[in-house]
């Protein structure tokens, strides 16, 4: 694996588009990993959880443009 990168993934019920910078490794092309790091579900729901393969896009955002997690990726 690669050395940790930042991602972002969307918080779901929060009314508003919100996206949540994490890290996590890429695994090949535009599959990521997220790395295991604190996250409390009580807290606020991540549309992907720690342990998960995502695939990355560049996608606008209000700060420019971010990689974010658009969909699980297959096994």
């Amino acid at each position: 694996m690669t050395e940790p990168v930042q991602i972002y993934v969307a918080l779901l019920d929060e009314g508003v588009d919100v996206w949540r910078p994490i890290k996590a490794e890429l695994v090949e092309g535009d599959v990521y990993r997220i790395i295991h790091q604190p996250y409390d579900r009580t807290i606020e729901a991540w549309q992907f959880e720690p342990g998960e393969r995502v695939i990355c896009r560049l996608i606008a955002s209000n700060d420019g443009q971010i990689l974010a997690a658009v969909q699980r990726a297959g096994a």
